[in-house]
């Protein structure tokens, strides 16, 4: 009934740009919290970068200062911005997002299906 579809990962080089985009679809009465995890191989899923329906954010270290982490609230969707890439940050980049569902009053925790970014050196 939800889905999070993002789009935007690739191949760059180091010191390079990319932009994730992830939309949400469905039965959607509000969406709360969303994020972005990523999860290179062999290494736990972590946290990117977060931002609540009123726009704080929240970043880990390694990333600060490099990306950010936006939202269009009319367009259900969530935005990372990655400027100076570096190759540790490849990894798979996964949309997150706490949804209240309009056809049940839920709410639970959805992701997207994964957008692979590659850095190379």
């Amino acid at each position: 009934q939800v889905r999070l579809v993002e789009s935007g990962g690739g191949l760059v080089q180091a010191g390079g740009s990319l932009r994730l985009s992830c939309a949400a679809s469905g039965s959607i009465f509000v969406i709360n919290d969303m994020g972005w995890y990523r999860q290179a191989p062999g290494k736990q899923r972590e946290l990117v970068a977060g931002i609540s329906r009123i726009g704080n954010t929240n970043y880990r270290d390694s990333v600060k200062g490099r990306f950010t982490i936006s939202r269009d609230n009319a367009k259900n969707a969530v935005y990372l911005q990655m400027n100076s890439l570096k190759p540790e940050d490849t990894a798979v980049y996964y949309c997150n997002a706490d949804i209240r569902s309009s056809s049940n009053w839920r709410t639970a925790n959805y992701w997207g299906q994964g957008t692979q970014v590659t850095v190379s050196s």
